[in-house]
């Protein structure tokens, strides 16, 4: 399981696990029923602590991704489209936020923003 940490970042570490996991849920890298790694050998491989590691298993768990089985580990929960579909959504909105964000800096108005978006989809 390939996980990038940024230690610059202001993101905490234990966000980007979470973040960086449920990417590879969702992309289908990571399957159903699938063991991810104790969290001894996650803090070890990407030099972080073991509390870290449990922390983001733990925040994964509580949003459907991962079911933990006392003495077992931690294994890809099985697959929810409704939750899948929503981490879609949340990603394409916050893209759309910063490209908004963007155009308004530009100075366009909300109006040609539309009139892009508009031209955009009918191209699509």
């Amino acid at each position: 399981m390939k996980i990038i940490i940024n230690h610059s970042s202001m993101q905490p570490i234990y966000e980007q696990v979470v973040d960086q996991i449920k990417a590879l849920i969702i992309d289908g890298t990571l399957k159903e029923q699938e063991p991810l790694p104790s969290v001894r050998v996650l803090s070890r491989e990407l030099r972080i602590s073991a509390l870290t590691v449990k922390k983001a298993y733990d925040c994964l768990e509580e949003e459907g991704f991962v079911i933990t089985v006392h003495g077992k580990g931690s294994f890809i929960a099985n697959a929810n489209q409704g939750l899948l579909m929503e981490e879609r959504k949340k990603e394409v909105e916050t893209e759309l936020e910063q490209v908004l964000r963007k155009g308004r800096s530009y100075g366009l108005t909300d109006e040609e923003l539309r009139e892009l978006f508009d031209i955009i989809m009918e191209e699509k």
